[in-house]
């Protein structure tokens, strides 16, 4: 059975509603990750002024924030699968900033707790609609370079946290900090709700009629027993567990080892991660979506594995670097490349699922990826800390960092594994 989606092989979408919508999409994405990572230029001035260890620093920026942004992400998604999209991000937006506003009036670790879970509550319902929405707009062939826009909000978001985090913080305190970067995002709640238009499911396909959304466990399944997807998923998961730890804690490393201030530490990681992770993520997609075209869309798993193969020496001498200088020159390739994985992978997973599934389907690989990568990566580091630290002492910190270099290696075999199996099932079909 299939249920009429209305207007969307007829309907028209203009390049400039197209782009606009993707525009606003990426602004939504950005305030997100501002509001998600300021946490790491912020952590060592909140730990000296609660007096909080590294586990407990870690449960502020991962696993706890995680566990809320996952778990709520997937009701969330079906119900975006079944209502309008554009107003749950409305809604999503303005609770998140709304919430960081707030963490500026915490004065326990309990309290910012809270708050911060309430960061997770309403980002939970941004990126499962956002990735729909972009494969409604954007056919397979323009989809990782959509998404690799899109996905550019992560660098973006990192840039405006890190950088007005990191002087507001010297000039004002982290508590003003917070709220200058919480309130801005109550304007883009406002410009989503009137001035972006819902697009047809399908669109981009030019379907009559859609299936009716299925069951959550049934979209779980579909993705467990498919192999591509399965191997995205995991490898996906595990770069980004090295990836959330370093974003979150490099700041803290770079500040508590090598002596350097919030202000300066947030300027060269703004233009590091801002700006050339943000070039590193649109550079990916868009050689993803080239090197799929000429060569087969093996490539799109293997452009993300051979950039995550450059970048382990580097992030590595960054961990044992002796000066500071030392230290960013080598994160400089990490920073760029870190995220490469983001925009094949989030184009391959809404490529391989049926339109019926994109949103829940979405929601799964964030929730998998969120509550191990975002999740365990920064309180992993932050718990291998506090216990290499009476042995180590402050360089106990190193140590945590280098071990997750592991996880990345592991991460790039299943990127791999999923090239072989998308390699094979093209073949087949041409020979078909």
């Amino acid at each position: 059975m299939s249920t009429p989606t209305p207007n969307a092989a007829s309907t028209v979408i203009s390049d400039r509603q197209r782009s606009y919508t993707l525009f606003v999409l990426v602004l939504v994405f950005t305030s997100s990750h501002v509001d998600r990572q300021i946490m790491g230029i912020l952590g060592q001035p909140i730990k000296e002024s609660l007096m909080i260890s590294d586990t407990q620093l870690g449960l502020l920026s991962g696993i706890v924030f995680a566990l809320f942004y996952a778990t709520l992400g997937m009701p969330m998604a079906m119900w975006a699968d079944r209502h309008n999209r554009r107003n749950l991000i409305t809604f999503s937006v303005f609770t998140w900033s709304f919430m960081t506003a707030l963490c500026g009036a915490a004065t326990q670790f309990w309290q910012l707790l809270l708050l911060r879970i309430g960061v997770g509550v309403g980002e939970a319902g941004s990126n499962p609609p956002s990735h729909s929405m972009i494969a409604d707009l954007y056919p397979p062939d323009r989809r990782a370079t959509a998404m690799a826009i899109f996905g550019t909000g992560i660098n973006w978001g990192i840039l405006i946290g890190f950088l007005v985090g990191g002087w507001i913080n010297e000039w004002y305190g982290w508590r003003t900090a917070f709220v200058v970067v919480g309130v801005p995002g109550l304007l883009i709640a406002a410009l989503v709700r009137f001035t972006v238009t819902e697009p047809p499911r399908g669109h981009s396909e030019q379907l009559e009629t859609v299936e009716p959304p299925p069951p959550f466990l049934e979209v779980a399944k579909f993705m467990w027993h498919h192999s591509v997807i399965r191997n995205i998923v995991i490898g996906g998961t595990l770069i980004a567990f090295t990836g959330y730890a370093s974003v979150i804690w490099v700041p803290t490393y770079l500040n508590r080892i090598h002596g350097m201030g919030t202000g300066e530490i947030g300027s060269y990681l703004a233009l590091l991660i801002g700006v050339g992770g943000a070039l590193g993520i649109y550079l990916g997609g868009r050689c993803a979506d080239f090197m799929a075209i000429r060569r087969g869309p093996q490539w799109l798993p293997w452009v993300v594995a051979i950039a995550n193969i450059v970048s382990i020496p580097f992030l590595y001498y960054a961990f044992v670097a002796q000066t500071p200088s030392a230290a960013l020159w080598a994160y400089a390739i990490p920073a760029a490349l870190g995220t490469v994985y983001v925009a094949p992978g989030f184009a391959l997973i809404q490529n391989e699922t049926p339109i019926h599934m994109r949103s829940v389907a979405a929601a799964i690989n964030l929730f998998v990826l969120n509550i191990i990568g975002l999740g365990l990566g920064p309180f992993t580091v932050g718990v291998l800390s506090d216990l290499f630290e009476p042995q180590y002492g402050q360089d106990g910190l190193r140590y945590a960092l280098m071990a997750t270099l592991v996880v990345v290696v592991w991460g790039i075999l299943h990127y791999y594994r999923a090239g072989v199996l998308l390699g094979k099932s093209s073949k087949s079909v041409t020979l078909n």
